[in-house]
């Protein structure tokens, strides 16, 4: 199974056929999505309440984070396979349930998800080492005080003026540049990689060479993806932000609390919208870089099914 170029215009493609994904059987698609949602909630709630409960101080925080993160390298591979091969059984028009997602914990593709996902994961750790060591002089210094002056307006309720937030870093710039061009770029090697592993049944180092290699020959279509996203992203944003301060302003003349109650629902339609619009994305990409040529003669795995048993391949 090799990688194949496409042109630019299938990244517009990509953004609509996410947006359309799971049309066949809505059920199973934004089900299986909905519980990668919640899911991928629980690491927030779990931080909020220890900082409720212990106020914690931002070194503390920062060692939760990681913590958290280190669990989502682990689990989330086997979550966003799921829900991969949910949206490939609906696409050929298999029988699919949201609890599909669930399939991959037990699969024999498990070993090889879980692989991907710490080769990935390793990856990120690395290239944000080796940004802030080259650019990032005094860049965590200036974190760890935003976060400090965070805490202190939560402990206190009360904004902090201007001049009391350190100013960025002098390098900030060029790291942030460099973190929006490696991000882009693993977040592809991401998608078309975990496809292949999957979707496909390749081993890690094979499917992380397909990622790699199909991300730099379809630069283009990857470009203009991200920047269409970046845009529809912040509308979305702007236009969430707008209705939530609508309904606060409103809501706030009847109870306080009513506000937050008529927001949450908001904000997890939101969340789940973005995450359909992504994993089918992620899944048309895949697709159309290393998918088969001939969908209905080559159809996917069912939810659950190993490639080969239950060997974890490098």
């Amino acid at each position: 199974m090799t990688t194949r170029t496409v042109g630019a215009g299938h990244g517009w493609k990509w953004i609509v056929q996410g947006v359309n994904v799971g049309r066949a059987n809505p059920r199973a698609v934004y089900g299986a999505t909905a519980v990668v949602a919640l899911l991928a909630l629980i690491p927030n709630v779990i931080q909020a309440v220890l900082q409720l409960a212990f106020g914690l101080d931002a070194g503390t925080q920062i060692m939760i984070v990681g913590a958290m993160s280190l669990v989502s390298i682990i689990v989330y591979p086997l979550l966003i396979g799921g829900v991969l091969q949910v949206i490939d059984a609906v696409e050929h028009r298999r029988p699919a349930r949201p609890t599909d997602v669930f399939a991959t914990f037990t699969g024999g593709n498990a070993g090889r998800l879980i692989g991907f996902g710490v080769l990935m994961g390793a990856l990120y750790i690395a290239t944000f080492y080796a940004l802030v060591s080259a650019f990032g002089d005094g860049v965590m210094e200036w974190y760890m005080q935003i976060l400090t002056i965070s805490q202190e307006m939560g402990a206190q309720s009360t904004p902090a003026t201007p001049p009391d937030l350190p100013l960025p870093p002098a390098g900030i710039g060029p790291l942030m540049a460099l973190a929006i061009f490696f991000g882009v770029y693993y977040a592809t090697v991401y998608a078309i990689g975990l496809g292949q592993v999957s979707l496909g049944g390749r081993p890690v180092l094979q499917a992380f060479t397909d990622g790699l290699g199909g991300a730099l020959r379809n630069v283009l279509p990857v470009i203009v993806a991200a920047v269409i996203a970046m845009a529809g992203g912040f509308a979305l944003m702007l236009a969430f932000a707008m209705v939530v301060t609508i309904i606060s302003v409103v809501a706030s003349l009847v109870h306080p609390g009513l506000a937050a109650l008529l927001v949450l629902p908001l904000y997890l339609i939101l969340l789940l919208v973005l995450y359909i619009v992504m994993f089918g994305a992620m899944y048309a990409m895949w697709r159309d870089v290393c998918g088969p040529q001939d969908a209905d003669a080559a159809p996917g795995p069912t939810p659950g099914a190993g490639h080969d048993g239950s060997r974890i391949e490098l």
